[in-house]
């Protein structure tokens, strides 16, 4: 047989079988057929009338329990409802027996577009009824006393206003105001007008006390931040090497910095030094308690620019660092406070962290 048009397709109906034991009545079906209407089932090849069965979401129920036989029980889905759409109703029939001439009928409410209206089993055309306001049908023609006025409507509303499963099809349009996002992890944002927030956007690490031990050592710094801030409070050491400032990525980083230490002092004398093992603070005496901040800025990739100062309590020295990290393996995600020969032990102070 020619055609036109595309060529004609087919796919089989979705069956399920079930085994009759002569008690069970209740079996649990592969999909949510809409109605008793959108299922045709068979025990033991006889068709079964709908009035016999009903269904609800996923089972279908028995008047009476089908005989006891292997595969005894077919069930052949005509239609099923859309994946993942929620409505009320897919389709809904409502019958009236009419009176002498009567013209208006009252089903549920309906789309408008979406009815069809029946007199007798014959389908009426549009200029033989209006059905414009959703709630009544009116006939052209008044009904003859007896005739049985059938209106089908279809709910179609949740489909029509689904959000597409398809990428960009969520804007500003569909997102209510003032939404609280949890942990949301947002790429190159754009943020128009003035920002509000409830916390601060600086994250503060712990304090740690610099009373023992050659090291002291903050990981976990996350790979998006640019900007930290290492903050000293009163911190000396037990010796005479001077304390350092080193970054690292997975593993501290010794050697390759660029790093220059300016100390002025009280009787107007001046010292300039220079290191490649980390961003050094120095001032007359190592063993004076530093208090101060040092300022990590990313630079570009993995390298990183230093800018901080220092005052001692017990000489009044004041001391400015400056300096460029070497080129990090990866993100910088640890800062260690040690001495330049690395044996020297902290006696006093505290230290911590911001990053932005």
């Amino acid at each position: 047989m020619s055609y036109i048009g595309n060529a004609p397709s087919q796919v089989a109906f979705l069956v399920d079988t079930f085994n009759g034991n002569g008690s069970t009545t209740v079996f649990t079906t592969s999909v949510a057929p809409a109605n008793t209407a959108s299922v045709l089932v068979a025990i033991s090849g006889v068709v079964q009338d709908p009035s016999t069965y009903g269904v609800s979401g996923n089972t279908i129920t028995f008047s009476a329990a089908p005989p006891t036989g292997t595969g005894n029980i077919s069930c052949r889905y005509l239609g099923i409802p859309a994946s993942g759409v929620t409505t009320t109703a897919y389709s809904t029939r409502t019958e009236f027996t009419a009176t002498a001439g009567q013209t208006t009928f009252t089903p549920p409410s309906y789309t408008v577009g979406f009815i069809q209206v029946y007199r007798n089993g014959v389908l009426l055309g549009s200029a033989d009824y209006t059905a414009t306001n959703g709630t009544t049908v009116v006939l052209t023609t008044g009904a003859t006393a007896g005739d049985l006025v059938t209106t089908i409507s279809f709910y179609v509303s949740s489909v029509l206003n689904a959000i597409p499963a398809t990428a960009g099809s969520v804007g500003s349009t569909y997102l209510a105001p003032n939404l609280t996002l949890t942990s949301p992890t947002l790429s190159s944002p754009t943020i128009n007008g003035t920002y509000t927030g409830g916390t601060s956007l600086i994250t503060s690490g712990t304090v740690q006390n610099t009373t023992s031990g050659t090291s002291i050592t903050f990981t976990g710094i996350p790979s998006w931040a640019k900007r930290i801030t290492i903050m000293l409070n009163g911190v000396s050491t037990n010796g005479s090497s001077l304390p350092q400032i080193q970054i690292g990525s997975g593993s501290v980083t010794t050697s390759g910095y660029a790093s220059s230490t300016q100390n002025f002092y009280a009787n107007g004398a001046f010292q300039l030094l220079y290191y490649t093992s980390g961003f050094v603070i120095a001032d007359s005496s190592a063993s004076d308690a530093r208090t101060g901040t040092l300022t990590l800025t990313l630079f570009s990739a993995n390298n990183w620019i230093a800018v901080g100062s220092f005052t001692t309590s017990s000489s009044g020295s004041s001391n400015y660092v400056q300096g460029l990290s070497p080129t990090l393996s990866g993100a910088l995600d640890r800062i260690v406070l040690t001495t330049v020969n690395g044996t020297d032990t902290f006696d006093a102070g505290s230290i911590n962290i911001l990053y932005e």
